[in-house]
């Protein structure tokens, strides 16, 4: 089972789900398939940071390349989004935006095999 940050946030960012309704929802088939580019039934690292890069871009509304609590109300919680500024700064850059859903990625790679299914 996917840790409930990286699966809110793919839901929520692939807009087929609430933030609110994703914490405790499981990610089915069709969101499965939407991740998995090569369709080998297993998202990877690559296409899971692929991915998280592209809902990066789409998030930032005013494209300064930070996101601010109000671009994201919509796909992360008021916690979430303080626990992934690291900096306290108020917003969220890409790196640290990546850093934490890719810190997240490898929590849910229960097997090491750099996949999650």
């Amino acid at each position: 089972m996917l840790p409930k940050l990286v699966l809110s946030t793919a839901l929520a960012l692939c807009q087929l789900v609430p933030a609110a309704q994703a914490q405790s929802a499981a990610m089915n088939q069709g969101q499965m398939d939407r991740l998995d580019r090569d369709r080998n039934g297993a998202i990877d690292r690559s296409e899971y940071q692929a991915f998280m890069t592209m809902a990066f871009a789409s998030l930032d509304k005013n494209k300064d390349g930070s996101l601010r609590s109000d671009e994201v109300a919509q796909a992360l919680t008021a916690q979430q989004f303080a626990a992934t500024d690291k900096n306290g700064d108020g917003r969220v850059s890409q790196t640290e935006f990546l850093n934490r859903v890719m810190a997240d990625f490898q929590a849910a790679d229960r097997s090491g095999d750099g996949n999650l299914e």
